[in-house]
C-alpha cells in the first residue's frame, strides 16, 4: 500500500501559505475532535453584524500554529536553543488550545459545562489524546501547562503578547473589515528574543506592540463587545436557559439530542465530562467533541415554532434578525432600579408577559475590558539597547499604553424593539 503524504501546505487567507511538515500534526489536524472546530465560529453570532464574520476556530488554531512555528524559526536565528522536538511540541499545543470551546466559541462560555473555562477541558482533550498517541503529547501538555523547564515556550502559546492573540486580531480584522484590528505581527514576530527565560521584544519593535495593545483595546469594543454583540448573546443565553428551565419541568422540545442531553445534565467538574454518559456508550467529554454550532441552529431553527410564548419569540429573534434594543451607560448613576422597574412595566403593559417571563426578555449586566495587565507575572516586557528589561507600559512613550491598564466598565440594558423607552 502507498504510503499516504502527510507534508501539506495549506493556503490562509491572513497567512498566505502555512506548511505542514510533521506527520504528527497532520495526523492531530484530521483527528475528528480537531476537525469539529470547523464547526465552530470564531466569533459566535457576530455575523449577524459584520457579515462576513463566518470564519472558524479551525481557521485560528492553523494561523496560531503558523506563527508559532514563524516565531521559532527567528528565535533559532538569535542563537535560543529549541530542539525539533520542542518546536514540535510547541506548535502541538498551540494547535490543541482551543479544543475546549462549545458552540459559538466564547458567547456560550460555561453555559454546557458550568466550572470549567475552555482552556481546562482542552487539557481534558489534551490527555484523551495523549492516551490514543501513546504519549507523543506528554511535552505539549508540558508546555501548554507551563510545566516545561523552558518557560518561554509557553510564554509563546499564552501570554500578554502571545501568537493565539497575534492571529485572532489579525483574522478577526480581516473577516469583519475593521481595520483598526490590523496590526504589524511579522514585525511583531522578527522583533522577539528570549532573555532569562522570558519572551522579550526588542526595543525597536515597541511601537508594533503600542499598536497591537490599542488594537486589541479597539477590536473590544467595536467587535466583541459590539453593542449588537451583546445584545445577541443575551438573546443566545436567555433562549438557552429557557429551554433548560421547561425541560426541568418535563416540558418535550424539539432539539438536537446531544444539545438536549447538555440542558438536562448538571456538568460542572472534570470528573463529570469524564463519566459514563448513558448516551450511546459515550463519556461526556465524548458527547463534548459532538457538539458544535450546527446543534444549536437546527434547534433555534425547530424553536421558533414552538408553542412556549418565550421561546417562540426569542427564537424567532435570532432566527429573522429582530434583535433587541441595547442601551449602554457609562456608570451605575444611569442603571438605577427605578428605571428597571419601569421598563418592565412598560414590557408588560405592551407585551403580556408576567413577571417571571420577564427575566428572560429584559436583561441587565456589566462589561468590561482591559487591554493590559502591567500586574501580571507574564508582562510584556521591552530589551533596551541598555540591555534593561521595562514594561511595556513605562518603556512607552504615549499615554495611551499605562491607559489601556485601566479597567473599563459599561453597563447595559437590553429590552425588545416594541416600545420607547425613557432616554
Amino acid at each position: 500500500m502507498k504510503k499516504q503524504n502527510k507534508k501539506k501546505i495549506i493556503n490562509d487567507p491572513v497567512h498566505g501559505f502555512i506548511s505542514i511538515q510533521s506527520e504528527l500534526i497532520f495526523d492531530l489536524i484530521e483527528h475528528p475532535w480537531l476537525q469539529r472546530l470547523r464547526r465552530i465560529r470564531q466569533l459566535g453570532m457576530t455575523y449577524l453584524v459584520y457579515p462576513g464574520a463566518n470564519h472558524n476556530r479551525f481557521q485560528h488554531v492553523l494561523g496560531a500554529m503558523h506563527l508559532i512555528t514563524e516565531a521559532i524559526k527567528i528565535l533559532k536565528t538569535k542563537g535560543i536553543k529549541i530542539t525539533n522536538e520542542e518546536a514540535e511540541a510547541t506548535q502541538i499545543a498551540i494547535l490543541l488550545h482551543d479544543l475546549g470551546h462549545g458552540p459559538f466559541s466564547h458567547t456560550l462560555e460555561k453555559f454546557f459545562v458550568q466550572d470549567l473555562n475552555h482552556e481546562e477541558i482542552s487539557l481534558l482533550f489534551m490527555s484523551e489524546l495523549n492516551k490514543q498517541f501513546d504519549g507523543k503529547l506528554t511535552m505539549a501538555i508540558q508546555v501548554f501547562q507551563n510545566e516545561y523547564h523552558k518557560k518561554f515556550l509557553h510564554q509563546l502559546v499564552s501570554s500578554q503578547l502571545d501568537m493565539d492573540r497575534i492571529d485572532y486580531l489579525c483574522r478577526d480584522s480581516f473577516f469583519t473589515g475593521v481595520s483598526e484590528g490590523v496590526i504589524g505581527s511579522d514585525r511583531i514576530i522578527k522583533m522577539l528574543n528570549v532573555v532569562e527565560d522570558q519572551i522579550v521584544i526588542e526595543a525597536k519593535g515597541i511601537y508594533s506592540v503600542e499598536k497591537f495593545l490599542i488594537a486589541r483595546r479597539l477590536m473590544y469594543w467595536q467587535v466583541y463587545l459590539h453593542k449588537t454583540v451583546i445584545s445577541i448573546d443575551q438573546s443566545l443565553h436567555q433562549l438557552l436557559r429557557r429551554a433548560r428551565y421547561l425541560l426541568s419541568t418535563g416540558y418535550e422540545l424539539q432539539m438536537s439530542p446531544i444539545l438536549k442531553f447538555f440542558l438536562q445534565n448538571d456538568i460542572r467538574n472534570c470528573d463529570d465530562l469524564l463519566a459514563d454518559s448513558q448516551f450511546r456508550h459515550s463519556t461526556v467529554l465524548e458527547l463534548f467533541a459532538r457538539l458544535d454550532d450546527q446543534h444549536i441552529y437546527y434547534s433555534i431553527s425547530e424553536w421558533t415554532f414552538e408553542q412556549d410564548r418565550i421561546m417562540n419569540f426569542l427564537a424567532n429573534t435570532l432566527y429573522n434578525r429582530k434583535l433587541f434594543r441595547i442601551q449602554i451607560f457609562p456608570d451605575y448613576s444611569f442603571f438605577n432600579q427605578d428605571k428597571i422597574e419601569q421598563i418592565k412595566h412598560s414590557i408588560r403593559d405592551v407585551m403580556g408577559f408576567d413577571a417571571d417571563e420577564i427575566t428572560y426578555i429584559f436583561t441587565s449586566d456589566i462589561v468590561s475590558n482591559k487591554a493590559y495587565d502591567s500586574s501580571k507575572d507574564n508582562n510584556i516586557n521591552i530589551l533596551m539597547p541598555d540591555n534593561s528589561i521595562i514594561d511595556i507600559a513605562k518603556a512607552s512613550d504615549i499615554s495611551n499604553v499605562s491607559v489601556l491598564s485601566n479597567t473599563v466598565r459599561k453597563y447595559f440594558i437590553c429590552y425588545p424593539k416594541v416600545f420607547s423607552i425613557i432616554p
